[in-house]
């Protein structure tokens, strides 16, 4: 009897890739993708797409799903899953419509929020006046705050720089370095020094608490630092988009974090029947799209298992690396192998920023 199988959330590498893999792998099933919105979006584009309209990356970087699936057992529908009906032989998805799917087997990929000019809208439609009310922003400010120096903060400051070099950009971060631990010292100190060469002022340590509305003022940090300021933007990092598994499996389902608890085969812990991939799982790394994929290529293979009856294979975890540009012509990478390796300029030119990866990210959807 062909089966049900619902994803829910369709991330580049996370939901997409595992639609597309099992899609391929089991051709009697039926493989139902939700998502809120009409396309997936190529996250590395996002700093340089929200700062200018130079890079035409709007035609580019937004991704529908009419060629995600190369069988006609896969359908994409675009909708919000507010609650979960679960049991042990399967259940159903309710979106915001009223509208229930029936499931055999669940993924749950929701992804996460993000704060500012990184949270885009659901309605495709409304994504040009959005992105033009972020770049007027940009365009008109001359004092910028990051508050956040994660990866996110640290392209975004770049950017800056690249379309208007005189203006004043600031980076204020909690942690003794940019980034995290989890990232060597040599990475992080080589970051900050590429974005201080670029004059953009970069004060650890220290929190914003509060997010003033646009306009000239002063922000005042948790330790006294009053920074002159016109834009202060959030880049504090994501939540999990996980409000709905709570509300309808339990706050048990999720770590105090609000993650979702997986086992090694990425299974929930009492739900064999629903597994998870992505930034909302509560697996011990750093929350990225290669990640993403390294988990979809686990649970794709998973499902085909659990539904004919054969052993699972547990995760086992991957290496970390990653790339953070400083505009268009340079950045700092790092590959966590051997003894840790550190890469500059060159590297993060040639890997990440001068296409920001978007063939990719279009290969992997089906373009």
């Amino acid at each position: 009897m062909s089966k049900n199988i619902v994803i829910v959330g369709a991330g580049i590498g996370g939901g997409s890739s595992v639609a597309k893999a099992v899609s391929t792998k089991l051709l009697s099933a039926k493989i139902t993708l939700i998502n809120p919105r009409p396309y997936a979006i190529s996250l590395p584009t996002i700093p340089r797409m929200a700062v200018s309209d130079g890079n035409n990356l709007f035609e580019t970087a937004l991704i529908p799903f009419d060629k995600l699936f190369s069988n006609p057992n896969g359908t994409f529908v675009q909708g919000v899953v507010e609650s979960i009906n679960a049991n042990k032989d399967g259940g159903s998805v309710v979106l915001a419509d009223g509208q229930q799917i029936p499931y055999d087997v669940l993924v749950l990929a929701p992804g996460s929020l993000w704060e500012g000019p990184t949270e885009f809208p659901f309605d495709s439609t409304a994504v040009p006046a959005f992105l033009a009310e972020q770049r007027a922003q940009f365009k008109k400010a001359q004092k910028i705050v990051f508050v956040g120096g994660g990866a996110v903060g640290s392209e975004y400051a770049g950017e800056i720089k690249d379309v208007w070099p005189e203006k004043e950009v600031t980076i204020v971060h909690g942690d003794t370095g940019l980034l995290n631990s989890t990232y060597p010292t040599a990475f992080r100190t080589g970051l900050q020094k590429s974005l201080e060469a670029r004059g953009i002022n970069v004060l650890l340590g220290d929190y914003v608490d509060e997010i003033p509305a646009p306009g000239s003022t002063t922000v005042k940090t948790r330790k006294g630092s009053v920074i002159d300021a016109d834009l202060v933007v959030p880049t504090r990092g994501p939540r999990p988009r996980t409000e709905f598994v709570a509300k309808s499996l339990g706050v048990a389902a999720l770590d105090e974090r609000n993650q979702i608890k997986v086992t090694p085969t990425l299974q929930l812990v009492e739900h064999p029947n629903i597994f998870a991939v992505g930034d909302a799982i509560n697996t011990v790394e750093q929350k990225q799209v290669a990640k993403a994929g390294a988990h979809s290529a686990i649970v794709a293979a998973n499902i085909v298992a659990y539904l004919s009856g054969r052993p699972l294979k547990p995760y086992k975890g991957s290496i970390e690396m990653i790339v953070v540009t400083n505009g268009k012509g340079g950045g700092q990478g790092y590959l966590g192998i051997l003894w840790g390796i550190t890469l500059g300029d060159w590297f993060a030119r040639f890997v990440k920023s001068r296409g920001l990866l978007v063939s990719l990210s279009r290969g992997q959807m089906g373009y």
